[in-house]
């Protein structure tokens, strides 16, 4: 399936510049991603290291690359040197390489913290509660967060889709404001943090998401069709 422009127009009048589309293009062959690009679209999520590595070397220079898979730690040196943003961050440890790859590259790279809210138990994050290990952070010179990333259940509920939402972008608000203004008894002082980034909702439940103050959605089946899922 080629991209669906009626579609993409549509999600774009949605979001109304209130919010970054990233088109989830892991499976996708490069002449779909090129067709998104040539209508003015440069934010591209991949799952896959190899892939990504893949399609940033025969693609355009100024696409920025979002990496939004379970990233293994082993793995982060061949994105450091070009991606733009990385979601799912999930670990200390895995910060820790993101910092010390980015300085091989001499570059700061951009990171969201995943939070676990779904119900599943196959959902990789951090829980609430261990964001008070931020202070341990502020070491790393090459990394910076900007924000939090979450995946809701996958269910028909709507209102859990909702409520896993609404707590994600609670706690967001929360330690955006504490990175502001200092630590509060439900938050922990974040120096030199910008929060800027709230990335919820797929192409199930984004408009969901959007409803609940997302300002990122990561949109793939409903632009480029159903995955090809020969990996």
């Amino acid at each position: 399936m080629a991209v669906n422009i009626e579609k993409f127009k549509y999600i774009q009048e949605q979001l109304n510049g209130k919010a970054t589309l990233v088109a989830v293009s892991k499976t996708k062959p490069l002449e779909d991603l090129q067709a998104l690009y040539d209508l003015g679209h440069r934010d591209f999520g991949e799952n896959y290291v190899q892939e990504l590595v893949d399609k940033e070397a025969l693609l355009p220079k100024d696409i920025r690359w979002h990496f939004l898979g379970h990233l293994q730690s082993n793995k982060v040196k061949y994105i450091a040197p070009f991606v733009h943003l990385i979601h799912g961050v999930d670990s200390l440890s895995l910060l820790k390489e993101i910092n010390k790859q980015a300085e091989k590259n001499n570059r700061v790279i951009d990171c969201l913290l995943q939070i676990h809210i779904a119900k599943e138990e196959t959902k990789f994050g951090f829980d609430p509660s261990e964001l008070k290990a931020m202070h341990e952070f502020t070491q790393w010179k090459n990394i910076k967060i900007v924000g939090l990333m979450g995946m809701a259940s996958f269910s028909d509920d709507k209102n859990l889709i909702k409520k896993e939402f609404t707590n994600l972008k609670s706690l967001f608000d929360a330690n955006k404001q504490s990175s502001e203004k200092g630590a509060t008894d439900n938050t922990v002082e974040i120096k030199d943090f910008q929060f800027t980034i709230l990335s919820m909702g797929m192409s199930g439940d984004y408009e969901i998401a959007l409803e609940q103050g997302s300002n990122m959605v990561r949109i793939g089946s409903l632009l480029f069709g159903e995955r090809n899922y020969q990996h």
